[in-house]
């Protein structure tokens, strides 16, 4: 099983199967617009711009289960995002990523990868880097900052 099993949805419910991200790799973020590591976005998009034409997909999916840290409108999530962070790359429905109602992909994810003490998510931030046959290859922490794992992302391209 791959990530190209899942299906995920844009912020306007239309629904987008990850295998349309196949040959490409990914890295499959948990966000939040009111987070003290929301300042990450600045390094994902700059991830985006210098990798983008590479083939590398940057993957957002806002999450409130942390501190109720994201908007409950996603129209508000996706205006903050584009306008204080100038984010291009894809940014989907919100998402829950731990409990009994976690997103499928998220449920992967997390089985692939766990965490340093537990496989749940700890916070805002997580993330989940994905190869280019869709294979999750590596797990990085919240505090991990998007700058810091540019020679992972460069070994896969």
């Amino acid at each position: 099983m791959t990530v190209y099993e899942y299906t995920v949805q844009k912020p306007n419910r239309e629904k987008v199967s990850l295998e349309s991200y196949k040959g490409k790799p990914m890295l499959i973020v948990n966000t939040a617009s009111k987070c003290g590591l929301t300042p990450q976005f600045e390094g994902l998009q700059k991830l985006h711009q210098d990798y983008g034409d590479q083939g590398l997909q940057i993957l957002g999916f806002p999450c409130d289960q942390f501190n109720n840290q994201e908007f409950d409108d996603i129209e508000k999530t996706m205006e903050h995002c584009q306008v204080n962070y100038g984010v291009s790359f894809p940014m989907f429905a919100k998402v829950k990523v731990n409990g009994a109602e976690t997103h499928p992909l998220f449920d992967y994810l997390k089985k692939q990868q766990k965490g340093l003490l537990s496989k749940e998510i700890k916070w805002n931030f997580t993330k989940f880097l994905i190869d280019k046959e869709g294979n999750v290859v590596k797990r990085y922490a919240p505090t991990t900052s998007p700058e810091s794992i540019e020679e992972d992302i460069k070994a896969l391209l």
